[in-house]
């Protein structure tokens, strides 16, 4: 985005104050409403943190152990609050180390405002100690980026970072300012950004659009609904339900969308994608009208597109433009806010109820029932299955706590069988697919929503990327409840090794640690379950600990996640077995 004139609405007549570019930054923020950042100090920000504790009553530094933990920390934060997520760190790797976080934001559309500091603005091009090219680096996966080489610029630059981050398709904003910006004394005023000349957060919705959409929707025989993220961001929960529940549309969901409609919901068909439930991803390619809502099309959604929906007309309801016809082609597109495009939406629609059409999906869910589900919750084999441990976690959170996943086996099993009753429960890395994600962003969810319960589930592999933010629990007091489902391999890689690589497990076996005696390390309660007999003694004594919590479930060596699509085919030939 290019560097356009800022235009407010209003004019403040806040007196000018003579401070420091480094307390201009907290000043800032003060102002956007941040209570919470997180970070990790160095040279070239060190002017900052040094305001920061003068302001430690008015804003709390959570001390990561890395920054990539800083940014998944803001993440799960940002996920679970609606809020802008803050990161900061210093120049060089400090910043470096972001970018993980960062490109994980972009692609799963999350707000988050990341500050690094950089070298004296007279040493840029020097090669110093400690100089790197943050803004090149990051701008392939920030929505905006921009380099601050004067304090003067400081209330101007943060104000359109936060406008950014939060408004339309939200996304993460860098922004870097040099070392002697952040000593440089100017005259400081803030006024938050309320406008940006050619940026055009939200597009108008086309009332034609609207009207195509809706006699599409209302002559389907076969209509059915996939919805993402994008309802939970715009805040449209209660329009959807109404939009579905009003036209008797089967709806599924991507793993960003889900928790939005809750799990029993009479219309809520399930998951799409790779491993999603059987009924929705083979219907995709039998329905007459497919309407998607906030969602991109993913390719984990779709698999083979030339063989994805052809026999459907399409109606797209999208806030961002370029999403539109990037991946599927579409017959309609409703450009928009989800929730302002779906409240309009509704008087069009005529009441309906599908039922033939519906009884198609209860019907192909009792062939996965037997062939799957039954296996995974209701195992008779000796070994423990990450299933059945997702349905005691199930039964004594009843369903109300926010479940954050990591990437794998466990992620995609966490999403099959989680009951969501609340919106905002479902808390991973979808695009990007980020291990070691769950456990900082865990941290963030808690602190966000301290009334919640936030449980972590693992797997031993992405487990051990960011185990060090144990240290942050701890120091932290974070009463989050981590869950490793240890199965000894890199279990996803080692599905698809043994499926499509004759089992040639090369590289994924796992040698662990004693994750309790490292758990106990760190002063966190934790215990270790090898049989069935305890696990259920284990989750209730885990849910009923007032502080954090270790438990460590061993599972089955080498189990698999079905259904599943294998790459490159069609949704139609999803695998029961």
């Amino acid at each position: 985005m290019e560097a356009e004139t800022i235009k407010q609405t209003h004019k403040s007549s806040q007196k000018a104050e003579h401070i420091s570019g480094s307390e201009a930054v907290i000043k800032c923020l003060l102002a956007e409403g941040v209570d919470i950042l997180y970070g990790y100090p160095g040279g070239a920000i060190m002017p900052v943190y040094d305001e920061l504790y003068k302001y430690q009553d008015k804003i709390h530094h959570v001390l990561t152990r890395h920054e990539q933990g800083a940014t998944h920390a803001a993440q799960g934060y940002a996920r679970i609050s609606g809020k802008v997520g803050v990161a900061i760190a210093t120049s060089g790797p400090g910043a470096t180390n972001l970018i993980t976080g960062i490109a994980d934001a972009q692609i799963d559309s999350t707000p988050m405002v990341c500050i690094t500091g950089q070298v004296g603005s007279h040493l840029l091009g020097t090669d110093a100690f400690q100089e790197t090219d943050i803004i090149g680096i990051s701008t392939p996966v920030t929505k905006w980026n921009h380099q601050i080489t004067k304090a003067s610029e400081i209330p101007e630059v943060l104000a359109k970072a936060f406008y950014i981050a939060k408004t339309g398709r939200p996304g993460p904003v860098l922004v870097d300012i040099t070392k002697d910006a952040q000593f440089e004394l100017f005259d400081f005023k803030y006024e938050k950004c309320t406008r940006i000349r050619s940026y055009v957060p939200v597009p108008k919705t086309n009332k034609k659009a609207l009207k195509e959409a809706a006699k599409l929707i209302n002559n389907a025989k076969k209509p059915l609904i996939v919805w993402g993220q994008g309802v939970i961001l715009s805040k449209a929960e209660a329009e959807f339900k109404a939009v579905i529940e009003k036209a008797g549309i089967p709806s599924a969901w991507t793993i960003l969308g889900a928790s939005a409609l809750p799990t029993s919901h009479y219309l809520n068909i399930g998951m799409v994608g790779m491993h999603g439930n059987y009924a929705p991803n083979v219907l995709t390619n039998d329905c007459d009208v497919l309407i998607a809502i906030g969602m991109r099309f993913d390719d984990r959604v779709t698999g083979d597109l030339s063989r994805y929906a052809k026999q459907a007309k399409v109606v797209h309801f999208e806030i961002d433009p370029a999403e539109v016809d990037k991946n599927v082609k579409t017959d309609v597109a409703v450009l928009g806010d989800a929730k302002a495009s779906l409240k309009s939406l509704l008087p069009l629609l005529n009441k309906n109820s599908h039922k033939d059409w519906h009884q198609k999906f209860k019907d192909l869910y009792k062939i996965e029932y037997e062939k799957v589900i039954k296996n995974d919750l209701h195992p008779t084999k000796e070994g423990l299955t990450m299933g059945e441990v997702l349905k005691e976690i199930n039964t004594q959170t009843k369903g109300e706590a926010a479940i954050v996943s990591d990437v794998g086996q466990h992620q995609m099993i966490a999403c099959r069988y989680t009951n969501f009753n609340k919106t905002k429960s479902n808390i991973t890395s979808g695009g990007l697919g980020t291990m070691g994600f769950a456990l900082p962003a865990a941290i963030g969810a808690k602190m966000a929503a301290p009334e919640r319960e936030v449980v972590a589930i693992i797997g031993d592999g992405g487990y051990q990327m960011t185990i060090q933010e144990l240290g942050t629990i701890f120091q932290q007091k974070v009463p989050v409840k981590i869950v490793v489902l240890n199965n000894e391999f890199l279990g996803m890689v080692r599905q698809w090794q043994q499926l499509f690589f004759d089992k040639r497990y090369a590289s994924t076996e796992m040698t662990n640690p004693d994750f309790v005696a490292i758990a106990k390390g760190y002063f966190i309660e934790a215990k270790k379950v090898t049989t069935r007999k305890d696990l259920k003694a284990a989750v209730k004594e885990m849910i009923a600990t007032d502080g954090p919590y270790f438990l460590e479930v061993r599972v089955e060596k080498e189990d698999n996640v079905f259904p599943m699509i294998p790459t490159g085919a069609s949704v139609s030939d999803i695998r029961l077995e």
